[in-house]
């Protein structure tokens, strides 16, 4: 064995495999990958094999077109028959708000270069002539679907990467990792040997908990038992085989929770059962290998019974094998990939439920990243599938109530404006108990509860789900007319905080952030780029006091993602201090034109006119006898303030603006009030409209950049300039109403421009102020202006309907922005 490797990957299924092959394909060939057992003795040995390219967030989706378009290169690299079978595939629905769904995917499909088609139930029966029509509206047809053996998969890309010089060693368990003071890592095996190493991936599958647990990582993930069951040959299976020469496409049922394809001349059927049931929910027996758990068929009888009715030959079948596997999943059942924060070089790539339609996206997203060097990222969005969208409050029952949340919803949908309840309430401020008396109707991100709006009084709380508008809609457009008509006021707790101090704090945060740093009491805004001058963070960069000593205001759900940057970067020699606030500071925000009077109202004495506390002030003051961080700033765009105090005063500090407002009409707002003002502004937000595939110049925040001074990514911005600009820019388009439909843009619809589509939409919603339809979206630069060719000819394909749209380059409300500084 060698004692000495760039890389070790643990874990000899087919997601660590991938890694190792997609390591070795990026040049990095000193690897060597470790499995406890045989390869693929775990989970992979025995998965169904699909395959599929569809997924709830475009850029997986992306990952897993990657996936499957990799099987025919690595089947022929290596010589190893891989089973590879692309029939097509069927999701089957049973409503019309079903049918919604598969519109909105064929949508998201057309930016993607997907070929989707929407089809009957009948046309749907003539290619899986098993299925009842008459249970079913319709069916989207993928023809990019099908299945593979997942152990050859495996030994192909195993072989594909030994021919690059990688080395695996089977039947070698890892029983310890040590991190040298260097960063570097020991990685101990069962027969004492060590191999020492710059990089681990942890890619131990039903292990990955225990190997975290290594290195004092708790990961979220949880192993469910997971049934198919396979029948005995089929007539109507021989029989379209003899009709057509083809194989059944694969099928997904909603309503019944069931996939179903051809397995030779018989049927494998599989189900995501209500009744489902954690495997091992604390700890992985080492012991386990090429091992089946106990078939429980009496808990799948709902699923089953459906199944019988929709496929009726079914029921008249008998069934050769039973299968029972763990499988692992993540609370929302996305993988966990990435490195991990404050541990240099421990990568995991874990949690890979559909490793076969996933498995060589996970890899090459790993390998991209692990070989970009220091300021580099994976290349790609994988957002959905990074480690660091959870964070420490992601705790071993957390993880099972949402696992167990998320497996039973596998075929269900989850509507934009959907908060599951799994795992709820978690984390809270000093004030939920007052939101909550003010019939607020709650969401959460990032484990934080957060008022979404405010029901009326003597109502339930409760949202109706939707692609459409729910029963928010007057509720919000009231908590929009407070703000922009009076005075309003939030919770902004659901903010990530940061301390940055020490001697060397400017002029690292320097290096990082692409603004000049703000004077004594000031306030500006920046941008954080990776080595490709894309944008990795936003922020609100705040200083104080005149000590070393900057606060950073930015992204909740980003938190561990934008805190492994600064810790990746941060200086070994003691100069600069970095913290996570969390929910140590609290935060309100008062904003509207009766903003300044309900502020002046508890803080006698405190001069806020513009003169002397103007646009952009950040300033520790005393509003009466609770100590305050008050910034002149908000998100809605018009004049307000934002409030920052421990979370012991924020009671009394919410109580006396309550109290101070009344007189001038003061009225509680939430999230979706927030959204529609932050719109009706063009102002973008984090995950939507600035996310690592996006620079700067094309988000419309060229404005951040300072270059008086060196940060990363500098070059590449300077380089995108001078070759003539970004290719695509972000654009406001307002839509045309639909008096039939009167839906709204979300997020990843397909933007069209002269019958093609040319763009894709990040996030829309209903101005009430304005009363406008308004998307933001991308578009190419040439269309980006109304004196190109874009002022006209365009649409947004919204539920099936193509809507037409046109550019609307300035902000609907003040779009000189001088409310905000008055």
């Amino acid at each position: 064995m060698k004692s000495q490797a760039q890389v070790v990957v643990i874990g000899g299924g087919v997601v660590g495999a991938s890694v190792l092959y997609h390591l070795t394909r990026a040049g990095w060939t000193d690897v060597v990958l470790l499995e406890r057992r045989e390869l693929t003795a775990g989970s992979t040995w025995h998965a169904a094999g699909g395959m599929h390219t569809l997924n709830g967030d475009p850029n997986v989706a992306r990952l897993q077109q990657y996936t499957i378009q990799l099987y025919e290169e690595i089947e022929r690299v290596s010589g190893q028959d891989c089973s590879i079978h692309l029939p097509g595939g069927l999701m089957l629905a049973d409503t019309e708000v079903r049918m919604d769904f598969l519109r909105m995917a064929v949508a998201r499909g057309r930016y993607l270069g997907m070929d989707l088609e929407l089809i009957t139930s009948r046309e749907a029966a003539d290619l899986f002539p098993l299925m009842d029509p008459r249970h079913f509206v319709g069916a989207l047809y993928d023809p990019v679907e099908g299945h593979v053996d997942p152990t050859g998969v495996t030994r192909a890309y195993v072989k594909c990467a030994q021919l690059a010089g990688a080395e695996v060693y089977q039947h070698t368990p890892v029983v310890g990792l040590e991190q040298r003071p260097d960063g570097t890592w020991d990685v101990r095996v069962e027969s004492g040997d060590t191999i020492h190493a710059e990089h681990v991936v942890n890619a131990g599958g039903l292990w990955a908990r225990e190997v975290g647990r290594m290195v004092g990582l708790e990961l979220p993930v949880l192993a469910m038992e997971h049934h198919y069951l396979i029948t005995e040959d089929m007539p109507e299976v021989a029989d379209h085989a003899a009709r057509t020469g083809r194989e059944m496409p694969m099928a997904l049922d909603f309503a019944g929770e069931i996939y179903i394809r051809q397995e030779g001349g018989a049927m494998l059927l599989g189900t995501y059962e209500q009744a489902c049931v954690p495997w091992s929910p604390r700890e992985t027996p080492w012991d386990f290998g090429s091992q089946l758990l106990k078939p429980d068929l009496d808990r799948l009888t709902p699923e089953l019974s459906v199944a019988f009715q929709h496929y009726p030959a079914m029921s008249t079948t008998g069934i050769r094998r039973v299968v029972n596997g763990p499988f692992t999943f993540s609370p929302d059942g996305n993988p966990l990939v990435g490195p991990v924060r404050g541990l240099r070089g421990f990568w995991v790539a874990c949690g890979v439920m559909a490793g076969l339609s996933q498995g060589g996206g996970v890899g090459l997203a790993l390998a991209t990243w692990m070989t970009a060097g220091d300021h580099g990222d994976s290349g790609m969005d994988i957002w959905a599938m990074d480690v660091a969208r959870y964070g420490d409050y992601a705790t071993l029952a957390y993880t099972n109530a949402r696992v167990q949340e998320n497996y039973r919803r596998r075929f269900r949908i989850t509507f934009p404006n959907e908060e599951l309840p799994a795992g709820r309430p978690l984390l809270t401020t000093p004030i939920h108990g007052r939101l909550t008396a003010a019939n607020a109707v709650w969401g959460a991100s990032f484990g934080l509860e957060h008022a979404l709006w405010f029901q009326a009084p003597g109502l339930e709380p409760v949202e109706e789900v939707t692609f459409r508008r729910s029963n928010a809609w007057d509720r919000v457009a009231g908590e929009v007319a407070a703000v922009r008509e009076l005075v309003g006021m939030t919770e902004i707790s659901n903010y990530a905080k940061y301390r940055v101090t020490g001697p060397g704090a400017e002029a690292w945060l320097s290096s990082l952030l692409t603004a000049r740093m703000p004077a004594v009491g000031r306030i500006t805004l920046t941008a954080m780029l990776n080595d490709q001058g894309r944008i990795v963070g936003e922020f609100t960069v705040a200083r104080p006091t005149g000590a070393d000593e900057w606060l950073l205001f930015g992204s909740l759900p980003a938190e561990v993602h934008h805190s492994r940057w600064f810790l990746h970067h941060l200086p070994a020699d003691g100069t600069v201090r970095f913290e996570v606030l969390g929910l140590s500071l609290t935060g309100l925000s008062v904003a509207g034109p009766r903003s300044r009077d309900v502020i002046a109202a508890i803080a006698p004495g405190l001069d806020l006119s513009t003169e002397a506390f103007p646009f952009m002030t950040f300033r520790r003051v005393d509003l009466g006898m609770i100590p305050v961080h008050l910034a002149r700033i908000n998100y809605t765009g018009d004049l307000g303030y934002e409030l920052w105090v421990a979370p012991e005063y924020q009671r009394v500090l919410f109580d006396a603006i309550i109290a101070a407002g009344e007189p001038y009409g003061l009225r509680l707002f939430g999230m979706r009030a927030l959204m529609s003002l932050r719109l009706e502004k063009h102002y973008g937000t984090w995950f939507r409209e600035y996310r690592p595939i996006y620079t700067p110049l094309e988000a419309g925040i060229g404005r951040y950049l300072r270059l008086d001074h060196d940060f990363i990514g500098r070059a590449a911005h300077e380089a995108e300039s001078a070759a003539g600009g970004p290719r695509r820019r972000l654009v406001a388009l307002v839509v045309d109403p639909d008096p039939d439909d009167p839906a709204d843009a979300i997020g990843d619809e397909p933007i069209w421009h002269d019958d093609q589509v040319v763009g894709w939409v990040t996030s829309g919603g209903y101005l009430h102020h304005v009363r406008a339809s308004l998307a933001l979206g991308y578009v190419p630069s040439e269309l980006a202006t109304p004196d190109g060719r874009g002022s006209e000819g365009f649409e947004i394909e919204i539920i099936g309907r193509r809507r037409p749209a046109r550019l609307q380059p300035a902000p609907l409300f003040d779009p000189q922005g001088l409310r905000m500084r008055r």
